[in-house]
């Protein structure tokens, strides 16, 4: 598909500075571009790939003021980081496809309801008592439990596998081959030292505008729902443990764990391989710091967390400077 640098600029609410008519059909860094493509250019550092750049179109921001002569057509805008985010979110959307279809190759109950343009792939399970919303879109190797509520313009990738009686939001994006709704981990301990597994008969809750990444899983409740709010981003290859409630618009990092029965504030951001312990709080607008390990709850919103176990970023600082001299005596 190809769009116009006018079309680019109407979109975004930009404006052009070249050739309105030129054409790109695809995306590059600004190193790479070539004649077709369209490159952004927002830090700084990357200012000398603007004059050798060989792109069709490059998204910039209003006050940048070009050194040299530049042979991209320029679209500027308030802010081209942001922009370019907005973009590529509109030329998805218009490569979208939304017809109805059901394949012959999937299964699908009778007594399941599809919204209006609901999108199904090869070889998907749709299982009794189903409510897909409209427009969504639902790729190969989808299995869906029964009973399970998904609500509008979803995308189900490839090998997802979500587990009966789950609710799922609207905008909710579930990358390839992620699991939403297997049994945590929970045993008993008898006396003779062996275990007996407890059962979970509970759910998972997604809300609404939340994008799950590849190979993630989120453990449904032994009673009751694991619940993941609004607007929440979890990455690759995290794992949500039974009963965990995650806040509005927190993001997490890949292999990012969390043990059962946590609550994890809104507008948190916790980074690449955090662990945190079960049953503890951790405050709205905590940011913790990658590799960190939380063993204890965190009262405190707004705190910034590095270490394990995690400490306050200036004790943090200030305990490593120690051990760093320590080990240079």
């Amino acid at each position: 598909m190809k769009f116009t640098a006018n079309q680019i600029a109407k979109a975004l609410n930009g404006k052009v500075e070249g050739d309105p008519n030129v054409e790109i059909s695809s995306f590059a860094k600004i190193e790479h571009g070539k004649p077709g493509q369209l490159c952004f250019f927002a830090n700084p550092k990357y200012e000398q790939y603007v004059y050798t750049s060989k792109a069709s179109v490059l998204l910039v921001n209003n006050d940048f003021k070009p050194k040299e002569a530049v042979s991209p057509t320029l679209v500027r805008v308030e802010n081209a980081y942001s922009a370019l985010a907005v973009l590529l979110k509109y030329v998805t959307d218009q490569k979208k496809s939304y017809h109805r279809r059901r394949s012959l190759r999937s299964s699908i109950a009778c007594s399941a309801r599809l919204g209006k343009r609901v999108w199904v792939g090869d070889f998907v399970s749709i299982g009794k008592k189903c409510r897909i919303g409209e427009c969504t879109k639902i790729y190969n190797n989808v299995t869906i439990g029964e009973g399970t509520v998904i609500g509008h313009h979803c995308i189900i990738y490839p090998g997802v596998h979500i587990f009966p009686g789950m609710v799922i939001g609207d905008r909710v994006i579930l990358h390839a081959g992620c699991i939403i709704g297997d049994d945590g981990f929970g045993n008993a301990r008898n006396e003779d030292g062996s275990w007996t597994k407890i059962e979970h008969v509970g759910n998972v809750v997604i809300g609404n505008d939340v994008e799950i990444g590849s190979n993630t899983t989120i453990d449904k409740a032994p009673m009751e729902s694991t619940i993941i709010g609004n607007g929440v981003r979890i990455d690759n290859l995290c794992l949500i443990a039974h009963n965990v409630v995650v806040g509005d618009n927190t993001v997490m990092a890949g292999q990012t764990g969390i043990a059962g029965s946590t609550v994890i504030g809104k507008n948190c951001i916790l980074a690449g391989q955090v662990g945190v312990v079960g049953h503890v709080k951790i405050a709205d607008n905590t940011t913790i710091g990658a590799k960190s390990g939380i063993i204890g709850s965190v009262r405190k919103p707004g705190e910034v967390l590095f270490g394990i176990p995690a400490l306050n970023r200036m004790t943090y600082l200030r305990a490593f400077a120690k051990f760093k001299k320590a080990g240079e005596e």
